[in-house]
Parts: structure tokens; C-alpha cells; sequence
């Protein structure tokens, strides 16, 4: 829970601000901690609307890049772990990334480790996180970790709102394209097919077609909206299940034009993840299994869980690597080269940087030839169906 407080210092100095506590009385040890005479503490209300919640209960990715780009500059300017929180606390503008560093600030001065004050928070930092601040500590390389961190969290926030961004386009354009097909056929089509029919004329097979479709739409138009909700309902139901979300992930790596990019993706993430944990000193099977947390797809996830056990074995992973037609040969034979000359972090690096190249252009390609596509798809929908119907009307025209 996110409280509000009016304090003061012992030098009756004036704080205002927020902590994010378990309970009331929490809340009020938090602050007494800190050296403040609590005057008035109340919690925060609930948001009244989702753009309240998107910017208030949330913390976006790109917040934890910058916080991880801090905590680096911080600790290389030999400023104190419970400094640096307490400073980024007091100037993020996220009020939840605010009451969750105020939080970690408390556990540091309680003895609390970093990584396990972050832990406690595992919406905001992923066990992948945690565990590269943990090999931080153990290896005395916190600078080092929060830069691998923040470059690490940069490329993939940077790569996935591209990809993200590279789709939304289309999706929209055709998604208005059917709407205004539904209202055209549902509204203006039956004004001029009564305008043909009432004339007499003999009516063209194609405009047959056009004209049965709209009297679908118009007569059964409330019954086919009906069952386009209940189904988009049913399919809601249906990914929120781990069925349906496995069904989704398969989905993304086969349907053609969209899985290129897909497959590059996790492989980048993949190759790029290994590399930053490795760097780190984090064991390859732990590597493995923290990549399999994070890779962002349950297809891939379960080759990393597979690739664990196979590693766990004895084999190597590049042979793990080899048993699934979603890793590509050139990432397998790159790995078992990488294994042989014991530069698997650089291989690993390459492979990453070389994925998200791959990505990039990609999608820059796939912008590139959506919108002459879109322009060419849509002017032949509306010239057919224009046609189909407009024809028939020039020709009572002429014959008046």
C-alpha cells in the first residue's frame, strides 16, 4: 500500500512525500527509521482511472533502465549503496519505483543485501535482475553490474517497442479498414442496391454477391456482433490459460511474415541475456535457467528448461542446443565453437549483437513494404466493392 506523510526532522525541517508499506504502523516505523517525527500519514486512494493507473501503479520499463543508469554513475562516484537509493527515491517521478526504493533504502540500513531487498519486489525486478545484483555483490563489481544491467534492459526495451511499434501500425489500419467496410455495407450499400433493384435492370452476378453480404449485415448484423463478442470473450478466457498462452507463444514463431521477426527476437534475447550473466560469473546452468525466466516465450522457455537438464547431464550446449529445430544451425555451430576455444561470452555477445541487427532490419523492411501493400490491399477492397455496385447505377443513369 502507497501512504502520503507530512513530517519532520530534528531539526524541524519539513518532509512531504510517500512510502509504500504493508500496513499503517509500517509505514510509520519506515519513517521513524529515517530520522522523522511522523505528523500526519494517510493512504494513498485507490486511482479513478486507468490513466491514473498506467502512470501511477505501474513502472515502465524504460524507468528501471534509467534507475540501473543511476545506481552505476552513483556507485562509480563512490556514493554509498543507502545513499544512492535514498537520492533516487527522492527524485524518481513514479510514485509506486519511489515507495519500492524508499523500501530497499529501509532493508539496506536494517543489513538487508541489496539483491534481497530488490527480491522483495519481484513485479519490478525480475529474478534475472536479482541474481546479476547478487553476483555483483559477491564479486565486489556493483558498477560493473548495474551498467551490464542497464545496457542489457536498454537493447531489449529498445528492440521490443520496435518490434511492438512495427506491428501496431497495420493491425490498426486493417482493423479501421473492416470497420468502415462493416458500416458501408450495413448503411450506405442497401440505399444503392434498393436504387438498383427498384430499376429493374438486370443485376450483375459479383453485385449479387455484394448485396446478399449486406443484407447478412443488415438483417443479422446485432446476432453476428453478438457472436463476434462471446467469441472474442471465449478467446480472452482461452490465453489467459497456460494452454493458451503456450498456443499464442507456437503462434508468434509460425505464422509466416511475423515469425522472422519473432524467432530473432528470443534468439537476441537469448544469446544477449547468457552473455550479461556470464560476464557477470553467474554458472551457465544458472544462466540457462534465469534465461528461461525471462526469454518471453513458452516455446523457447521450455528448450531453456530442456537445455538445463541436458547441461545438468554432462552434455554441452551447443549438443542441447542441436536437438531443437527453433535454435539455427549457425547459432549451434557458433556455440560449440565459442565452447571449444573458451570464448563463449564473446560468442554468445556476437550472436546477440548479430540478432538484433537481424531484428532491426527486419522490421525495418516490414514498414517498408506494409504501407504500398496496405495502399495497394485496400484500394482494390474499396475499388471491388465499389465498382460492384456503382456499375450497375451508372448504367440506369445512361439508359435514362
Amino acid at each position: 500500500m502507497l501512504f502520503t506523510y507530512k513530517a519532520i526532522t530534528n531539526t524541524n525541517e519539513k518532509k512531504e512525500g510517500s512510502v509504500e508499506a504493508l500496513s499503517r504502523d509500517t509505514a510509520i516505523t519506515a519513517l521513524q527509521r529515517r530520522g522523522l517525527i511522523v505528523i500526519s500519514i494517510e493512504e494513498s486512494g485507490k486511482p479513478k482511472n486507468f490513466l491514473e493507473i498506467r502512470l501511477f501503479d505501474n513502472v515502465p520499463m524504460k524507468d528501471i533502465v534509467i534507475m540501473s543508469r543511476q545506481i552505476s554513475t552513483l556507485f562509480e562516484a563512490s556514493v554509498s549503496a543507502l545513499k544512492a537509493f535514498s537520492l533516487l527515491a527522492g527524485n524518481t517521478q513514479n510514485h509506486k519505483l519511489s515507495g519500492i526504493l524508499n523500501n530497499i533504502c529501509e532493508d539496506i540500513q536494517a543489513g538487508t543485501s541489496i539483491n534481497a531487498a530488490m527480491a522483495k519486489h519481484p513485479d519490478v525486478f525480475s529474478e534475472f535482475y536479482t541474481n546479476m545484483v547478487k553476483a555483483g555483490e559477491e564479486s565486489g563489481k556493483m558498477t560493473q553490474t548495474f551498467t551490464y544491467l542497464a545496457d542489457y534492459l536498454e537493447r531489449q526495451y529498445q528492440l521490443t517497442s520496435k518490434t511492438k511499434n512495427a506491428l501496431i501500425y497495420p493491425a490498426f489500419v486493417i482493423g479501421v479498414f473492416f470497420l468502415v467496410m462493416i458500416l458501408m455495407f450495413t448503411f450506405i450499400v442497401p440505399k444503392l442496391t434498393a436504387m438498383i433493384k427498384d430499376s429493374g435492370q438486370a443485376i450483375p452476378p459479383f453485385t449479387k454477391v455484394i448485396m446478399g453480404i449486406s443484407d447478412l449485415f443488415v438483417s443479422y448484423g446485432i446476432f453476428m456482433l453478438i457472436f463476434f463478442a462471446i467469441g472474442v470473450f471465449l478467446l480472452y478466457r482461452f490465453m489467459t490459460t497456460e494452454k493458451g498462452k503456450y498456443y499464442m507463444d507456437n503462434l508468434k514463431i509460425s505464422v509466416p511474415v511475423v515469425k522472422n521477426i519473432y524467432q530473432k527476437l528470443y534468439l537476441s534475447r537469448m544469446a544477449d541475456n547468457m552473455d550479461t550473466m556470464l560476464s557477470s560469473g553467474i554458472p551457465i546452468v544458472r544462466s540457462i535457467e534465469l534465461t528461461a525466466a525471462v526469454v518471453g516465450n513458452r516455446v523457447y522457455a521450455e528448450i531453456l528448461k530442456n537445455t538445463t537438464e541436458m547441461v545438468k547431464s554432462g552434455s554441452s550446449l551447443s549438443e542441447a542446443f542441436a536437438k531443437h529445430e527453433e535454435i539455427p544451425a549457425i547459432m549451434t555451430q557458433m556455440i560449440r565453437v565459442g565452447e571449444e576455444t573458451g570464448s563463449l561470452g564473446n560468442i554468445l555477445k556476437t550472436l546477440g549483437h548479430f540478432y538484433n541487427r537481424e531484428v532491426q532490419d527486419a522490421v525495418d523492411t516490414m514498414v517498408g513494404l506494409i504501407e504500398p501493400i496496405m495502399i495497394v490491399g485496400l484500394g482494390l477492397g474499396v475499388g471491388i466493392l465499389l465498382s460492384a455496385i456503382l456499375m450497375p447505377i451508372y448504367n440506369i443513369a445512361g439508359g435514362m
